[in-house]
């Protein structure tokens, strides 16, 4: 008995180019990754169909409230607990939360978001005391407590006065189906630094001092330089800012340039925006090479209210962080007359508020989708 004929959905389903085709214009990413799991043959054509980035979900801050204009004193601002911001407010837009670990998570704020994973430290705990590090996975709803770093981990380590927590971060990730990561936290104990990680493996932690693999940055207030962790010696060391910035104490934020990803600083005093990446060209400053640079006081004139005489603006308008999500914005906080979002190509100025009226909390995190290795190292061979 001969088959059927073959329809001309199951003829097209049937061809790999077509299917990819059609996977490609699937819109929302989390579709793309069920349709991954109908067979092999289908999981392939997904990892070809997909972005080499994961895809950039939208943002998690901690909310705050809108204070009234100087010289009125401003209240303490209450913390609130962190929401999401989907990029696309669109129906098919993902709607993550952190509310499955509202009671966990009380008294936490945001330290850092990579592959998928939040990492939250205690809000109120002196910056000398080894903290415990709260690890959210919002995607698949589940959490992990880490413990304080052990006192062991380091040989004839001793309590420090001035010991300073400098912070934590997500340094890999095994898979996004499990709770498997390695983390980082950092300190520093007078002039020596420490470098604790940690591995969960499904809820079970170990914890080792090591090196951390990359270069981690940090913005010092005040300062004409940038503290580096070298991964290799596990030393901190100063890197100059361009002098036009760190001789003038003029603020400045670093992050990622939007195009390519690599180290830059960001500056938005006077009135005129100016964008530095790491550079040997003629001219360059300490480094540094000026690639950008627009006035926007025009801008600035659209925020309403915004004082409009030079010394009082500069004292509420200052620029608070580069967008991580690489979409060549940067945001700029004005004080009491709210917190916007001002894309470097088209120069659209955005006020950040949510739904209940509340104003974005800095910093402000790109929540990016973490896919799993299938995705990034697809398998050639595979029956369905």
């Amino acid at each position: 008995m001969e088959a059927p004929p073959a329809t001309a959905a199951e003829a097209v389903l049937a061809d790999d180019l077509l299917l990819r085709s059609i996977l490609q214009r699937l819109p929302p990413p989390a579709d793309l990754l069920r349709a991954a799991l109908a067979s092999h043959r289908w999981c392939r054509a997904a990892s070809r169909a997909a972005p080499l980035a994961p895809p950039l979900l939208g943002h998690l801050f901690h909310p705050v409230d809108t204070l009234p204009p100087t010289p009125i004193p401003s209240p303490a601002n209450a913390h609130y607990p962190a929401v999401f911001a989907p990029l696309d407010h669109a129906a098919a837009a993902p709607r993550l939360s952190l509310g499955f670990a509202a009671h966990a998570a009380r008294g936490f704020a945001i330290q850092d978001v990579q592959l998928g994973l939040v990492l939250l430290l205690p809000s109120e705990l002196p910056k000398m005391l080894l903290p415990r590090v709260l690890v959210l996975d919002p995607a698949s709803r589940r959490s992990a407590l880490l413990p304080p770093p052990p006192r062991d981990a380091v040989p004839n380590d001793r309590w420090r006065r001035t010991r300073h927590v400098v912070g934590v971060a997500v340094l890999s990730r095994a898979h996004p189906s499990r709770l498997c990561f390695e983390a980082v936290c950092v300190a520093v104990d007078g002039d020596r630094p420490r470098a604790w990680v940690a591995s969960v493996r499904d809820g079970d932690c170990t914890c080792d001092a090591c090196t951390p693999p990359g270069t981690i940055y940090w913005h010092i207030c005040n300062s004409g330089r940038l503290l580096a962790l070298d991964p290799r010696t596990v030393e901190l060391s100063f890197l100059l800012v361009p002098a036009e910035l760190g001789m003038h104490f003029k603020k400045y934020r670093v992050g990622e340039a939007p195009e390519d990803g690599q180290l830059c600083i960001a500056s938005a005093e006077d009135q005129q925006l100016q964008l530095w990446v790491r550079g040997d060209a003629n001219g360059n400053d300490n480094g540094w090479v000026l690639v950008r640079q627009m006035s926007i006081h025009r801008v600035l004139n659209t925020v309403p209210s915004l004082p409009r005489d030079m010394m009082s603006r500069m004292l509420c308008t200052s620029l608070t962080d580069i967008d991580a999500g690489r979409t060549g914005k940067v945001f700029i906080d004005t004080e009491a007359y709210g917190r916007y979002s001002f894309h470097l190509e088209t120069q659209k100025l955005e006020r950040l508020v949510t739904d209940d009226g509340k104003e974005y909390g800095h910093p402000i995190y790109a929540y990016f989708l973490a896919w799993p290795p299938a995705f990034l190292a697809p398998s050639e061979t595979g029956g369905d």
